[in-house]
């Protein structure tokens, strides 16, 4: 009995050592794997919160102030304001929203602002409204420049003031609803859910990408082709082709900040979509922001640079606009020295047009 003993210990504790060791090895790579996520999501924060400041030190103060200035300058000539400067007045407004909004959005860096569904509800209501009015404002500028230079409907009698109220008053209630209305019918079908937030429901994100993008770059691709070719004729005629050169390098770059400043962030949101499609479960629009932070919080900021930089697309380029800032300036500069380094930096050597121009 007692040798038969002396035999089994010796394996009891061996089969003991090992299990210690398993244990002490499953545990040391769970601990692994806790510290590598866990120094991954801290990196992801760091470079987010310095792209972050990045843009509120860099792009955040062109775009208020320029929006602001767009709307002080068009309004203090509200006598001498056209068509496009009533256009540009709207859509500077619905940017400035969006970029005074977007201070709130960018630190939002671990999404802790949505963990509260009113404050969730509140924040996609108030960026939806002004990132569709916003797009909608272009796209119906591209329409109105088409028209404006088309020869034979230049002088529509439609094309007035009277009906470009009537369109902006339009595109603001078309914006209002196409947020309220899909609101409404999802909060609708989900009452009761305390932590719920319309922004994360599928239907909502495919309607983003569709009316918020796809269809409406459609429609500036198409009228800013058109006016490419009616801007290319118009160099048979010497006196016409200067001017107008100046408006085809503009609309080339319209174009081209429009379309890379809004395409990351709805490639990514079309991605989660076709995941959500493809798998039922993943029909959230939080889970690939999960997955890849640092990408969604960078196409966060290139669609809100959209509204920063269209201050200097449509009106810093834009001569009208330049010539009634240096009349602003010069009757608002209270010193010499600041009067002079405006006049220097406007290119003042240009004369002053009297009657300015809509297209």
């Amino acid at each position: 009995l007692i040798s038969g003993l002396m035999e089994e210990q010796p394996t009891s504790l061996l089969w003991t050592y090992v299990n210690n060791t398993e244990r002490l090895n499953l545990s040391l790579e769970h601990n692994s794997t806790y510290l590598t996520e866990d120094g991954e999501k801290y990196h992801s924060y760091i470079v987010g919160l310095f792209l972050s400041c990045m843009y509120t030190i860099l792009l955040f103060p062109i775009g208020f102030i320029g929006n602001i200035l767009i709307l002080v300058v068009n309004l203090n000539h509200r006598d001498k304001m056209t068509i496009p400067d009533l256009y540009f007045v709207n859509l500077a407004l619905a940017d400035l929203i969006l970029v005074a909004d977007s201070l709130i959005e960018v630190f939002n860096l671990n999404e802790k602002y949505y963990d509260y569904a009113v404050l969730c509800t509140f924040m996609s209501l108030f960026l939806q409204v002004n990132m569709y009015s916003s797009i909608f404002f272009l796209t119906w500028m591209s329409f109105d420049r088409y028209v404006a230079l088309a020869s034979s409907v230049s002088s529509s009698p439609l094309r007035t003031m009277q009906h470009a109220k009537l369109s902006c008053g339009l595109i603001w209630m078309a914006s209002i609803l196409a947020t309220l209305l899909p609101f409404t019918i999802v909060q609708t079908q989900h009452r009761g859910e305390l932590h719920f937030c319309f922004a994360n429901v599928f239907e909502i994100q495919w309607l983003e990408v569709t009316i918020g993008f796809l269809v409406p770059f459609s429609i500036i691709g198409l009228c800013y082709s058109l006016i490419v070719r009616i801007l290319m004729r118009a160099q048979k005629h010497r006196g016409l082709w200067p001017r107008r050169q100046k408006a085809l390098r503009m609309i080339v770059v319209v174009v081209l900040v429009f379309f890379i400043c809004w395409l990351p962030e709805n490639v990514f949101i079309s991605i989660q979509l076709l995941q959500g499609t493809a798998d039922p479960s993943r029909r959230t629009a939080t889970t690939l922001w999960h997955d890849y932070p640092l990408t969604g919080h960078i196409v966060n900021l290139a669609a809100f640079s959209n509204s920063c930089l269209n201050p200097i697309i449509y009106s810093f380029l834009g001569e009208t606009f330049r010539d009634k800032l240096r009349l602003f300036v010069k009757q608002k500069a209270s010193w010499s020295v600041v009067d002079r380094f405006c006049r220097h930096g406007l290119d003042l050597h240009l004369p002053v047009r009297t009657k300015v121009s809509e297209v």
